[in-house]
């Protein structure tokens, strides 16, 4: 449901840390993470990158 998607990146012991640490890391960076699927049709992720917080080497 729609105002439970945030609990999904929330800590949970004993599982469920991968997009708990994804969220955590794209936040030192300044980055965002959410998630904006439509329920039945499955997970949709949006990593909001701001201009300036990425180079290509």
């Amino acid at each position: 449901p729609e105002g439970e998607k945030d609990k999904i990146f929330e800590y949970h012991a004993g599982g469920g840390l991968g997009l708990f640490f994804v969220r955590e890391i794209l936040s030192i960076t300044d980055m965002t993470i959410r998630e904006i699927g439509t329920p039945g049709d499955g997970a949709r992720f949006v990593i909001h990158v701001l201009p300036d917080g990425y180079r290509i080497v």
